[in-house]
């Protein structure tokens, strides 16, 4: 299909990928790995593979697929006359070659995404609301540190956009992304400044589903039930004590923060990933539910005589907490097996619910480790 100038070798010995040009009804691009100086197109020389890459691209836009410029010469590559489907190749430039298909780290993503009118864009931009991410079952994975948490755990990603630093310090990463993600895009740093929710983003913005499968929160070990939470920071701080403690899952109020929103993923350090987490519509009902299956229901009460420190945390817990400002609700408090206080010295008020939090899950833990 294709062939050489009628004589014409490769002029260096090592092994580089040669690019043609593919333009017209079915066109492609082949990439031609040659093994020696002498080696020729397929159908004269064994061991060649093909990549899809388009070497029409403009020289910025080709080094977000990994392509190089270099001064070396190259072949030049013709097309056949005799080409069935009418492609034509254009003369590959005798200054421009094709690297090693190693350096192609982003086989899906050909081109530099500038526009903020792109459609896909808009569409992340959107996310940044709650409404959105509930219509569109997606969220917001922002960093390099949630995308790494992600991937590790083999959490299912939509779409991955990146910057060409980025991609360049983060190789390995920006790999693995991309074969746990649908889509992946090269975006400038102005179209990655907007749709991050950060004032400084690192690099990378990541879309993934809201939930994969119903999450079962354990009857069992210790876990977390939080009533109308409504700072995202608190509840990312709070799943990530959680998860350091060795809870078994954490429930929250459908009327708390959005358990997805980007500041709660921030806050959790990546454990948003790692530990068990769930809405309820009805706390009241899961509460009762805890205890049907034997686990003692503690609740948060300035007003209560037990010290926290005086509960027998060995035993499945349900620890209940309220709102920051008006803290539990009446009917909550009522229904907990044990009703426990937090000692504050005179003039203090309250503590902060995940500081409150912190406390209990690690006096459980202590206890547990002890025993």
């Amino acid at each position: 299909m294709f062939s050489l100038d009628k004589g014409k070798k490769l002029r260096n010995s090592k092994k580089l990928s040669i690019k043609t040009i593919a333009s017209g009804t079915g066109g492609m691009a082949d990439a031609l790995d040659s093994g020696s100086s002498a080696a020729r197109l397929p159908g004269s020389s064994p061991g060649f593979r093909i990549l899809i890459l388009d070497f029409r691209l403009p020289i910025a836009q080709r080094k977000a697929c990994g392509m190089a410029t270099l001064t070396e010469a190259a072949p030049t590559l013709l097309a056949s006359p005799r080409t069935p489907t009418g492609i034509l190749l254009a003369r590959a430039s005798c200054r421009e070659r094709l690297l090693d298909k190693s350096k192609i780290q982003n086989p899906k993503s050909k081109i530099v995404l500038t526009s903020l009118q792109n459609s896909l864009v808009k569409q992340i931009r959107k996310l940044h609301s709650t409404k959105e991410r509930h219509k569109q079952q997606l969220f917001l994975l922002e960093g390099t540190h949630l995308l790494k948490e992600a991937c590790a755990v083999n959490y299912p990603l939509e779409t991955v956009c990146c910057t060409l630093d980025w991609q360049s310090a983060h190789s390995s990463l920006w790999s693995e992304a991309c074969s746990k993600s649908d889509r992946t895009e090269i975006v400038s740093e102005e179209v990655l400044n907007a749709i991050a929710t950060t004032v400084q983003p690192d690099g990378v913005v990541a879309t993934a589903k809201r939930s994969v499968g119903q999450i079962q929160i354990p009857l069992t070990g210790l876990v977390l039930a939080l009533k109308t939470v409504q700072d995202p920071g608190n509840l990312g701080t709070m799943i990530r004590t959680a998860a350091a403690a060795g809870a078994s899952g954490l429930w929250i109020s459908g009327d708390s923060v959005d358990l997805d929103s980007p500041k709660v993923l921030r806050a959790s350090a990546g454990q948003w990933f790692r530990l068990a987490t769930a809405v309820t519509e009805d706390l009241k009902a899961t509460v009762q539910q805890s205890q049907q299956a034997g686990m003692q229901v503690v609740a948060t009460l300035p007003s209560a005589t037990l010290t926290y420190w005086e509960v027998d945390w060995r035993k499945p817990s349900l620890i209940l907490l309220g709102n920051e400002g008006a803290g539990l609700s009446a009917d909550l408090a009522a229904i907990a097996d044990k009703q426990v206080r937090i000692p504050l010295s005179p003039g203090v008020e309250s503590l902060n619910v995940a500081i409150a939090a912190a406390l209990m899950l690690y006096e459980a833990r202590r206890q547990m480790i002890c025993q």
